[in-house]
């Protein structure tokens, strides 16, 4: 009789100890995508995003249309696919679609959309997003937008390459991830509006939209402390399950000083309402949008490559990243608010 029981214990704690080891592994493989996130990728792909070529990527114009085109060939090269429902990742947005009072009128514009496809909840889907237009050349100055939103469109294709290395080292994603390139930000939120009233994708399939724009610089707060941050907007405005997720990651993880100053009803940049991620709350899905807050550059020529903290720049990506794998991989999907 005791001889029996020690097997059983020793069968017990095999099975135990595999069980931690196989999540030791997984919690290990999480940390060294993170950790191969590549800051040479962000300057690279950022140096020409924010390039002079790019002539400020205003929406409908020729430097908009070129970043469109380089995006575009990152995915292929990639071998990320386009979302379906899309012209070759292209989602043509019409000028008619970007009408608003104050507005200057633009031109035929194209949001760039690619996703992975999920292997156990290819319906489910998140929303990585963020825009990629700026606002052009006033009087022969080029308005780069290197941090507005430079710094976010560069990020989400950092994060697209590690997420496809995962998939091609069969541990790809169980839900399917969109990353959303949006036309018009600048202009109105016009390009995220019309990817949420396409319904390109089923509304009520979307799990979640991570938005990032302007993740490069620090603003005055954090310029005197030199404490790791980022701002955090709306995280638990429809889910506390999202805080939490995103709270969590940040601890295992990342551990930034997450700022909620921006996250207050009555704070009078009001920035819940002011970037992408809004057109998706609007329809009762949970967002957070990361954002370093604003500089002496902001909207200005001298918005430049030069003037981004790419380390700061790819601490806020570790995050961002390891937060859309939790929410992507869960076993349920992020509940809304009771």
């Amino acid at each position: 009789m005791k001889f029996k029981n020690k097997i059983f214990l020793f069968v017990a704690f095999a099975s135990i100890n595999s069980s931690f080891i196989h999540a030791q592994k997984q919690k290990d493989r999480v940390k060294e995508m993170m950790e191969n996130l590549s800051k040479d990728e962000l300057i690279k792909h950022l140096s020409i995003i924010a390039g002079d070529e790019m002539e400020g990527r205003k929406t409908g114009e020729a430097g908009q249309k070129m970043a469109a085109n380089y995006l575009r060939n990152i995915y292929k090269n990639l071998g990320i696919e386009a979302l379906p429902g899309t012209d070759d990742y292209y989602q043509f947005v019409p000028s008619e679609a970007m009408k608003r009072m104050f507005s200057p009128k633009l031109n035929d514009s194209e949001n760039v959309v690619a996703y992975i496809k999920g292997s156990e909840k290819p319906d489910e889907y998140l929303v990585i997003s963020a825009h990629y237009d700026h606002v052009g050349m006033t009087n022969g100055e080029i308005y780069n937008g290197a941090d507005d939103n430079g710094t976010g469109t560069t990020a989400l294709l950092e994060m697209a390459r590690m997420f496809k290395i995962a998939e091609k080292n069969g541990n790809g994603p169980k839900r399917s991830i969109v990353f959303l390139h949006c036309t018009g930000e600048e202009y109105g939120l016009h390009g995220s509006r019309f990817f949420v009233n396409s319904k390109i994708i089923p509304l009520e399939n979307i799990v979640a939209d991570l938005n990032v724009d302007m993740i490069g610089r620090r603003d005055l707060t954090y310029d005197k402390n030199k404490k790791d941050y980022i701002y955090l907007v709306g995280s638990d405005k429809l889910s506390t399950e999202l805080h939490d997720v995103s709270e969590a990651m940040n601890k295992k993880y990342t551990n930034l000083v997450l700022d909620y100053t921006f996250n207050d009803d009555k704070h009078p940049e009001m920035i819940y309402y002011r970037s992408d991620h809004y057109n998706f709350a609007k329809y009762n899905i949970p967002v957070i949008f990361y954002y370093s807050g604003e500089h002496a550059d902001y909207h200005k020529p001298t918005d430049t490559v030069d003037k981004i903290n790419f380390d700061d720049m790819l601490k806020r990506t570790q995050l961002i990243f390891v937060t859309a794998w939790e929410i992507a991989n869960r076993a349920d999907r992020i509940k809304l608010k009771q």
